[in-house]
């Protein structure tokens, strides 16, 4: 009961993970405008994303333009399209895996050794996936914290951390924290597999007790001959 228990709760922190992947590789707000000085306009908010830019005004609507070509962004957001891309495609695996290998899940039958087996495949995924996710996303933010501080950066060019960021940290903890989960439940399942193979039953050590002893029967017999 205790293992079903952290499949379940595995399961849900993969599902929150996948989403939460696909919705900061979407997000435009990996950088947003800093308001520093008197010369930035507070009325307008810049947003840099993966995919976008976006512009939004006080009393206009968000105007989002797509980027017309890939070199047009900088080396870390190149590599973050990249990366978050593979991350996407990685947990969507690890939970179709994770599903494979649930109790409930009669697709692969009813043994215990491989559903553990799919389990920890699973898991190992989903803490790959969150590593990959915490790459892109520590990269961008080391970058803007960087040009932040930089004096040479100009002031209209520098940038903060959006909060597709912070979502970004939050998924990869997530999904190391799903994946150690399922990790979790394949060393439960080979304990007690362990411990039921290393108990010998009752009528295992009578047998043995006498297949060694001869009964009183066969001694009083060789006696009289």
């Amino acid at each position: 009961m205790a293992t079903y228990a952290l499949q379940i709760a595995g399961l849900a922190f993969g599902f929150i993970g996948m989403v939460g992947t696909l919705a900061v590789t979407i997000m435009p707000q990996w950088r947003v405008s800093a308001f520093i000085g008197s010369n930035i306009v507070v009325a307008e908010n810049m947003w840099e994303g993966l995919w976008m830019s976006c512009m939004r005004h006080a009393n206009i609507r968000m105007q989002c333009k797509i980027y017309d070509s890939l070199l047009a962004l900088s080396p870390d957001l190149q590599a973050a399209r990249g990366l978050m891309c593979a991350a996407s495609v990685l947990s969507f695996l690890a939970f179709m895996t994770a599903v494979l290998g649930m109790k409930c899940t009669q697709c692969t039958g009813d043994n215990e050794n491989v559903k553990g087996h799919i389990l920890l495949t699973a898991g190992v995924l989903f803490i790959v996936t969150g590593i990959v996710v915490l790459i892109p996303v520590s990269w961008v933010g080391n970058a803007i914290i960087r040009d932040f501080y930089n004096p040479v950066v100009n002031v209209a060019q520098k940038r903060e951390l959006g909060e597709a960021l912070y979502i970004g940290w939050t998924t990869a903890l997530v999904l190391i924290a799903g994946g150690a989960l399922f990790c979790c439940v394949f060393c439960c399942r080979e304990k007690s597999n362990s411990y039921r193979y290393s108990i010998p039953s009752h009528r295992t050590t009578q047998k043995s007790y006498y297949v060694g002893k001869k009964s009183p029967s066969v001694y009083s017999k060789s006696q009289y001959v």
